[in-house]
């Protein structure tokens, strides 16, 4: 066997070694665990992150065609959303509404609006402070989805949490 065979097993060897252990560089990004399983700050699995808060508690509700009440899905997320606000108390949140295509510019900024101040008011109802909370709304300005079929549209209809940290008086 010649030194260009050994040198290309070795290689070969090496490179099937450092593939069997997928947490060899110490995170495991599909678990987000630090090695005491704690969560990694910040990540997913870090209940006080804006990223749970987005992720896992969520922080969009739905509504239907030219509604702005809440329904029971609605209330739900918002419930986690409160839980979540009163025991990260140094985050402020933005909630923006939103309109599907469908109607005038003027209407679905009215109706963006009525959508964030509904989910406002549910929050403030379950603790929420309302000076923490703002409504802001894009109307039909700001799709997720772009196409004239409901599914889309059902995706459009919708308020959405925006956290910020650093509350200011």
């Amino acid at each position: 066997m010649n030194f260009l065979s050994k040198a290309l097993f070795l290689t070969l060897g090496l490179s099937l070694a450092a593939c069997t252990n997928p947490d060899r560089f110490g995170t495991d990004d599909t678990v987000n665990l630090n090695g005491n399983g704690a969560a990694v700050a910040g990540s997913a699995s870090d209940p006080t992150s804006p990223l749970y808060f987005q992720q896992t508690v969520g922080d969009r509700v739905l509504f239907e065609v030219d509604q702005a009440t809440l329904n029971a899905g609605a209330r739900s997320v918002l419930d986690g959303q409160a839980a979540w606000l009163l025991t990260n108390s140094d985050y402020a949140a933005v909630i923006e509404g939103h309109a599907d295509e469908q109607g005038t510019r003027e209407y679905n900024l009215a109706l963006g609006a009525r959508r964030a101040e509904a989910a406002r008011e549910y929050l403030v109802s379950k603790g929420i402070a309302a000076s923490r909370l703002k409504v802001l709304s894009y109307g039909k300005e700001r799709p997720i989805e772009i196409c004239s079929a409901e599914a889309c549209y059902a995706k459009n209809r919708r308020a959405v949490t925006i956290l910020s940290s650093g509350l200011s008086s």
